[in-house]
């Protein structure tokens, strides 16, 4: 009888025991970890997206017209220094127009020399009289109208030689040829395109920022670029916009690249404009609950209570993001599990370094 009543005992004590503990764990909703708000010096940045495009494009075109193109040296893509011959027309009119004008030279300045020599004999007869007054403004009329000729011809002459000239098309500046218009056989008129060129092979970002973007932007900035193919460009803000549309609101930021990059004119891409650093207060990412369109953290109180409260968040970076709300520097976070959480459920805050967080069930 002595052992029967023992074991009841025995089993009462074990029996009460367990349901304490399971009370214990229905009252309890989640095992969660926790974390204070953390302050940090994160760099700041500007993330905007537009196009590649050229620092500035050369139009070459010939300055005189109505001569065919005889020959075309360079194609689209190719590289290209100032005075290289690009293209060249046919000058084989030009060349019989500059004999002829030769001539037309040499036949004026003939004819200055008659004028001169006319005049000088006149002069040495003026004082005995055989000459009248007005023969003698004949000779020098003569003589005028000839040197003015022999000018004109001259200046004739120089005009056909600098069309010469102008047959040979010429890069005017280095860069690389981005579009080709010319057509071998075809006749060419006076400032029609022939090429294009990207001016020294320079490639410029421009992305549109608004007015509170702009505020940070200053020249000299380092950017990344990321290019369509995934390859990062490291470039520099050269000029900020100084006005903004009025359509959009926005002004362009002109960031150059380096000539020796991937980036080519007609691609769109994403960027980063590095600012300077500022701190921040951070959390994990886990410790965030989005619902609604909002950002909640849970919050525990002495009694392992949990309340939910809205934040506003900024920058991510790594595992971390940045919460613009105050929050006390004491305060106790819940890590991560939040989305199981309700308003005031209890928990139970496991201990340091436990690396689980888990419902109980």
């Amino acid at each position: 009888m002595a052992l029967l009543a023992l074991g009841l005992v025995v089993w009462r004590i074990l029996s009460g025991g367990t349901e304490s503990s399971e009370d214990a764990r229905a009252a309890s909703a989640l095992t969660v970890q926790i974390v204070a708000p953390q302050a940090q010096t994160w760099p700041q940045s500007v993330v905007a997206s537009g196009p590649l495009t050229a620092w500035q494009e050369v139009i070459v075109s010939p300055e005189t017209g109505g001569l065919r193109i005889a020959e075309l040296l360079v194609d689209v893509g190719a590289k290209v220094e100032r005075g290289q011959l690009l293209a060249r027309l046919a000058d084989d009119s030009l060349r019989m127009d500059l004999r002829m004008q030769e001539a037309s030279v040499a036949q004026a300045s003939v004819s200055l020399d008659q004028a001169t020599s006319d005049l000088k004999r006149a002069r040495v007869v003026e004082d005995s009289g055989a000459l009248s007054e007005q023969q003698l403004e004949e000779y020098r009329v003569a003589e005028a109208k000839a040197r003015a000729s022999l000018s004109s011809a001259r200046a004739e002459l120089d005009s056909i030689n600098l069309k010469l000239k102008q047959t040979r098309i010429v890069a005017p500046d280095n860069g690389y040829v981005s579009s080709k218009s010319a057509v071998l056989g075809n006749v060419v008129n006076a400032g029609a395109e022939l090429f294009r060129l990207v001016r020294k092979s320079r490639v410029e970002w421009r992305p549109e920022l608004d007015a509170r973007q702009l505020s940070l932007i200053q020249t000299g900035q380092s950017v990344g670029v990321m290019l369509p193919s995934g390859a990062q460009v490291l470039g520099e803000v050269r000029e900020v916009g100084p006005t903004l549309s009025e359509k959009t609101g926005r002004a362009t930021v002109y960031v150059s690249l380096p000539t020796d990059s991937a980036a080519r004119p007609g691609m769109f891409a994403n960027g980063e404009i590095a600012l300077e650093s500022k701190s921040a207060v951070t959390l994990p990412q886990s410790s965030i609950v989005s619902r609604d369109g909002r950002s909640y953290i849970f919050l525990l109180d002495a009694q392992n209570k949990v309340s939910s409260r809205v934040v506003a968040i900024g920058r991510r970076q790594g595992d971390r993001i940045e919460i613009l709300t105050p929050i006390d520097g004491k305060a106790r976070i819940v890590a991560s599990g939040g989305a199981f959480l309700s308003e005031n459920a209890q928990v139970t805050v496991a201990p340091v370094g436990q690396a689980r967080t888990s419902a109980v069930l």
